[in-house]
């Protein structure tokens, strides 16, 4: 089992052009990691996986098991191997990105970390699963229902990215939450913490996964997209 490959199925950048159809199964997903994020196809809802198992957070807060004939459209995922670096206690959003920022020194490679513990405060959101023909992944993350939990018990599973990709990824911090009882979670916006364990496990290599069997993908000119990055950026906060 390789735990040094993060394996990620399309692009950010193919989200922002509209391409939500689902074009891997889950099956084959799961070869490649046990543990990530994504989407389910159509943009439903926001992945997490744990496990081996991909639970889908949909827009009514409802939380699914996808099977393995259902496919997505993009996922990032690996087999865990967290090192336990640190505990955090009483630490909101942009404090605890920070401290996880600082300790190692990793901001030019693809990691991942975990906060498994108990939250204060958590605001999270799931997109609504979008209809053909697509919108681009800005007006589509409009649709979104937002929900919010306190005094929770889960687990928060992210990946850093360099900014160099930003586009193949989402540059810096990317996270999903799942709470123990799997009853609650989706696409965090904030959080406080109020005690939670760090693990941190890097990467060696990126493996990219393009979908070839797609006709849209394969079809699509990207000299039509402008501003990629900001989009981005707008449909993650």
């Amino acid at each position: 089992m390789d735990t040094t490959t993060l394996y990620q199925h399309s692009t950010l950048a193919d989200l922002t052009a509209g391409l939500f159809s689902g074009t891997l199964p889950v099956s084959q997903l799961l070869q490649h990691g046990n543990t990530g994020i994504g989407t389910g196809d159509g943009l439903d809802g926001e992945l997490i996986i744990l496990d081996g198992i991909v639970y889908q957070v949909t827009s009514s807060g409802k939380v699914n098991k996808l099977q393995p004939t259902d496919k997505v459209p993009f996922a990032t995922v690996h087999f865990a191997n967290y090192d336990k670096v640190a505990t955090y206690s009483g630490l909101d959003k942009d404090q605890t990105l920070e401290r996880i920022s600082k300790e190692k020194p990793w901001q030019n490679i693809f990691y991942s970390f975990a906060l498994e513990g108990t939250f204060k405060y958590l605001k999270v959101r799931a997109v609504c699963k979008q209809e053909k023909p697509y919108s681009t992944l800005l007006e589509a993350s409009k649709e979104q229902a937002i929900f919010v939990a306190q005094n929770i018990s889960g687990k928060m599973i992210g990946h850093y990215s360099p900014k160099l990709y930003h586009g193949v990824a989402v540059g810096g911090f990317h996270y999903h939450f799942i709470s123990d009882d799997h009853s609650f979670g989706g696409h965090v916006l904030d959080f406080q913490i109020n005690q939670a364990e760090l693990g941190l496990q890097a990467f060696e290599t990126f493996q990219e996964h393009f979908p070839v069997d797609s006709k849209d993908f394969m079809d699509f000119d990207y000299n039509n997209l402008d501003n990629i990055a900001e989009q981005i950026n707008s449909a993650e906060k």
